[in-house]
Formats: C-alpha cells, sequence, structure tokens
C-alpha cells in the first residue's frame, strides 16, 4: 500500500503549491506519485467544483457537503485508492478535514454526520499524513 499525503489550510496558504512541490521532488527522487485535489481530480469532480466555488452563497450548507462528498468519493474510487494500492505516492490539496472545517464548523452541520458521510465517501482511506498550513488569513 502506498502513502497518502494531504496539505490542509486555509485560503492562499499555499496549499496548491506546496503539493505540488512535494510531488515534483517526490518524482525527482524516483517515487512513483499522484497528485490530486478536491474539489476535482476525476471528470465527475472537475464538473462539480465550478458548482461549489461559484455558487457558495447559493447552495445550501448540506448540498454543498453532498456534492463535495460525491466528488470525494468519486476521487477515491477513480485516483486515490487505486493509486494506493499500486504502491503510488498520493499527494492531494485537500480532505476530509475541510469538510469538517467549512461544513462542520463554518457552517453548523453536525460532526457526526459529516463524519459519517465522510467515512462513506472515502471507503475509510485516511490520510497517512496530514500538512496543515497556518497562516494568517490577511499574509494569505
Amino acid at each position: 500500500m502506498g502513502l497518502f499525503i494531504v496539505f490542509e489550510g486555509g485560503e492562499g496558504s499555499g496549499k496548491s503549491t506546496q503539493a505540488g512541490l512535494l510531488f515534483r521532488r517526490l518524482k525527482q527522487a524516483g517515487v512513483e506519485a499522484e497528485l490530486t485535489y478536491e474539489p476535482g481530480g476525476t471528470q465527475l469532480g472537475k464538473k462539480i467544483r465550478p458548482a461549489l466555488l461559484r455558487n457558495h452563497q447559493r447552495l445550501s450548507p448540506v448540498a454543498e457537503l453532498l456534492l463535495f462528498a460525491a466528488s470525494r468519493a468519486q476521487l477515491v474510487s477513480e485516483v486515490i485508492l487505486p493509486s494506493l494500492t499500486a504502491g503510488k505516492t498520493v499527494v492531494c490539496d485537500r480532505f476530509t478535514d475541510s469538510t469538517l472545517a467549512y461544513q462542520g464548523y463554518g457552517q453548523g452541520i453536525d460532526l457526526k454526520t459529516i463524519d459519517k458521510i465522510n467515512r462513506l465517501a472515502t471507503q475509510g482511506v485516511k490520510p497517512d499524513l496530514t500538512i496543515l498550513l497556518d497562516m494568517d488569513p490577511k499574509s494569505a
């Protein structure tokens, strides 16, 4: 089984940049790796992403949660799990912790509900390492 590394943090904290740098470093070191992101990373995720990013103010918190879960479920099935099973290292920009932060603490959805939905969407897959980029929002 491969290694699953996730970058989490607020908007503009550098998650995508750092994930990309790690991915390139792993490849240079000869490590088989995949780079992906949420929401997105699959054809379905790429269709869901604009609805989440553009319509954030118009979506109900539950609809938002379920769209993230749908994108995540497809990403796990199509990219993350097959890559890990093949022994690859997977580097991902955002994962389940973002849902807890934004939909749970930010939108007030019950954390136990989010946990159940995340476990279903991820098929129990959890990161081996989560790197939290903690940055002052004004600086981000």
